[in-house]
C-alpha cells in the first residue's frame, strides 16, 4: 500500500517532516519494484536518514519544495 504525508507507517511519526517525506518517496519506489511493506520501511527510513544526514542544504531545500509523495505517484521500475 502506497503512503502519503496524511497516511504514512507509524514508525515514521516521529521523525523530523523531511526525512518522513524522503522515506515515504523511498517506500513507495520500493514498493513499486515489489518489495514487501515489513522491507520497504526500514530500507526507506535508514536511506532517508542517510540522504538528510548528506545532502546539501539546496538540496534539501529543493526537495522540500517539491510537491509531497502521493499514494498515485508512478515509479518507474
Amino acid at each position: 500500500m502506497p503512503w502519503n504525508m496524511k497516511d504514512y507507517p507509524e514508525s515514521l511519526k516521529n521523525f523530523d517532516p523531511l526525512v518522513k517525506k524522503k522515506a515515504i518517496d523511498i517506500a513507495n519506489a520500493l514498493l513499486a519494484q515489489g518489495y514487501s511493506e515489513t522491507k520497504a520501511i526500514p530500507i526507506a527510513t535508514e536511506q532517508a536518514k542517510k540522504w538528510h544526514a548528506d545532502a546539501s542544504e539546496e538540496e534539501k531545500q529543493d526537495f522540500e519544495d517539491a510537491p509531497n509523495p502521493k499514494k498515485s505517484d508512478q515509479h518507474g521500475t
